[in-house]
């Protein structure tokens, strides 16, 4: 059982974990680096606790006590209990959740064991090249996790946002701690990875050779990975050049395109797999 610890030093080192939570380029540099990210709400961090993250600590104020009891009664990880005054000084914004807790990161798979046939029948993978937006790719995982068959793996470029930062783990409402993903070393050169498992790579994209999502579903290929790029750009010459197809989702009333997130909805209930 946890004991509650009642905090009312902002500068406590034992609150380090949760110190200038909105400054977003030093929380995704410190983050991986020191093995933890950040759950947000009761919700997301009973998720992350079930997924089987560890927890290292949890930050709470008065009115999540009872709320989060059985939580407090089953951790050993301290609780610190704080103000709500206090808790906007140390993370640097109203935490209206009134909840927070330092999760422990585990160690990446690499893609080869993430495709491998130990994994289960991997079907659909979705790779994401430089998607920097936190919220959609938050909004990607849960898409992925929740729209008929799931997809069975994500992929993500070097540079992609973190999915374990704090505000994807909340608009992903928990689905990144669900659905396995990795990021790759050596893009695009990786899409040799899931060619050599044995799957066809499908660019979402505007080009002059590009095929519509129907056309693509209605080839029922068994191994799919879909490629979306990042926001306004799109996806790189280099990552089109070696995808195996080109797919276009057909627009109207003079829009081009849609939302990163929104497409990867669209793309993976018309792909998906029914499954016995």
């Amino acid at each position: 059982m946890a004991e509650l610890l009642t905090v009312d030093d902002p500068d406590d080192p034992r609150l380090s974990d949760y110190t200038d939570l909105t400054d977003v380029q030093l929380r995704r540099r410190r983050e991986p680096a020191e093995g933890l990210f950040i759950a947000e709400g009761e919700k997301v961090i009973r998720r992350a606790r079930n997924a089987g993250y560890a927890m290292r600590s949890m930050m709470l104020t008065a009115k999540w006590f009872d709320v989060m009891r059985d939580v407090i009664d089953e951790e050993r990880a301290p609780v610190y209990a704080v103000t709500p005054e206090l808790a906007e000084r140390v993370t640097g914004y109203h935490v209206h959740r009134g909840a927070l807790a330092a999760m422990g990161r585990r160690p990446l798979p690499t893609v080869d064991a993430l495709l491998a046939p130990a994994q289960g029948d991997v079907r659909r993978v979705a790779v994401f090249e430089d998607m920097v937006d936190h919220a959609n790719l938050g909004a990607a995982f849960r898409n992925a996790a929740a729209l008929a068959e799931r997809v069975d793996a994500v992929l993500l470029t070097p540079r992609c946002a973190d999915p374990l930062y704090r505000r994807a783990v909340k608009v992903s409402m928990g689905s990144v701690f669900h659905v396995p993903w990795t990021r790759l070393e050596s893009w695009p050169q990786d899409l040799t990875s899931l060619r050599a498992a044995g799957f066809t790579t499908a660019a979402l994209c505007l080009s002059d050779r590009s095929i519509t999502l129907d056309a693509l579903a209605a080839r029922q290929d068994g191994k799919l990975a879909l490629l979306f790029g990042t926001e306004g750009d799109g996806l790189t010459p280099q990552a089109l050049a070696s995808a195996d197809l080109h797919v276009r989702i057909p627009m109207d009333a003079g829009v081009d395109s849609l939302n990163v997130a929104a497409a990867s909805a669209v793309a993976f209930y018309a792909t998906r797999v029914t499954r016995a």
